[in-house]
């Protein structure tokens, strides 16, 4: 996890003055300003309590930020029944000038917390290094009998187990690279058809998508991702992407080459969030309409070349870097997964939350 630096510290005090001595005498709460704010998307009082946070602050986007600058440039925000954020519209002279003077500070706080100097030198965030003691559980689908050789038969004297596993390349790369961030750590894998609940209580990593992995489907009910997996005839090979966003549903379909069978372009999902079942732990889906695409969603934060470009994307662009989706186009060439490069056009085709 990255260091915290002073500058993430000097707007995260900022944001709690304003919030307890603006107007003192009217107690105002996190999840009333949550509340307030939420008129311009939704709002949570654990984000605002995150962006407060003098151990581990997060930074706000921008757009929050000019938020915060309306609604404490007039007491008229605090007064009636609720706490209100006024439209830009509504604001008068004095206000206006109020509300672009603290703006400016507010954003030109947020400019200092990103462009750390050398004197206050930041680590590199690294997603897949955990700071407690675990442990973490990787979770890959079993392959159904008939997608398997002998060798997975147990009754075979040279039985593999591994030879079971689904997403095989994704689960080799990823916990070995888990283990070398965590060497103390405890790092398991599992089938879901062998999972306990001990198992669900740490860091859970699920691998693969909801056809073979129960455990996917119930996790990811759970933490209701307006990202959906369903099966189309168009597509008989895997299970595709179903967005929500606006009351509108959008299908996200792989690419095929000329003759309908070779994959060129999968799609890969990679979620990160709280553990429903352990809010002190995370859980993280590396999924894909096909195996590539489980592929790339790991190789994106494991890929030495451009794992640290797009830890940065992640940082820059949700409030809460341990809470957030992306949907991402993973190229094919000649049967292998290219990592994806959040920063190169059109290879992030969904994020959530948007900011």
């Amino acid at each position: 996890m990255p260091l915290v630096q002073p500058g993430l510290l000097r707007l995260a005090q900022r944001l709690r003055e304003l919030r307890e001595q603006c107007w003192p005498e009217v107690g105002l709460t996190q999840a009333a300003l949550a509340e307030a704010l939420s008129s311009e998307g939704r709002l949570s009082s654990a984000t605002v309590s995150s962006w407060e946070s003098s151990r581990s602050p997060k930074l706000p986007p921008s757009s929050r930020l000019t938020a915060y600058a309306r609604f404490f440039a007039t007491r008229r925000s605090v007064e009636g029944d609720q706490p209100r954020l006024l439209p830009p519209d509504a604001l008068t002279d004095g206000e206006r000038a109020a509300y672009e003077a603290l703006e400016a500070e507010l954003l030109a706080l947020r400019d200092g917390a990103r462009k750390p100097s050398a004197k206050d030198e930041v680590a590199v965030t690294r997603s897949w290094y955990f700071s407690d003691p675990g442990p973490v559980t990787l979770i890959c689908a079993q392959l159904p009998e008939k997608e398997t050789g002998s060798l997975a038969n147990r009754a075979d004297p040279n039985y593999t187990e591994l030879l079971s596993y689904a997403d095989l390349d994704a689960l080799v790369e990823l916990h070995g690279h888990i283990r070398a961030e965590n060497s103390t750590m405890d790092v398991f894998y599992k089938l879901s058809s062998g999972v306990v609940p001990d198992d669900l209580s740490g860091h859970v990593v699920l691998l693969g998508g909801i056809a073979w992995n129960d455990t996917t489907l119930r996790l990811s009910e759970m933490i209701n991702l307006p990202i959906k997996q369903i099966e189309v005839p168009e597509v008989e090979t895997g299970e595709i992407f179903l967005v929500e966003h606006d009351g509108a549903a959008g299908k996200i379909l792989p690419k095929f080459g000329d003759d309908g069978k070779a994959l060129i372009e999968d799609v890969g999902l990679l979620v990160r969030t709280p553990n429903p079942l352990n809010s002190n732990r995370s859980l993280t889906i590396c999924n894909g309409i096909h195996s590539r695409g489980v592929l790339g969603a790991v190789r994106a934060l494991t890929d030495k070349r451009l794992r640290d470009s797009n830890e940065k994307y992640i940082v820059d662009n949700f409030a809460d870097p341990s809470s957030f989706a992306i949907l991402m186009r993973v190229t094919v060439i000649a049967g292998q997964a290219m990592t994806p490069d959040f920063h190169a056009r059109n290879c992030v085709l969904y994020q959530w939350p948007a900011v």
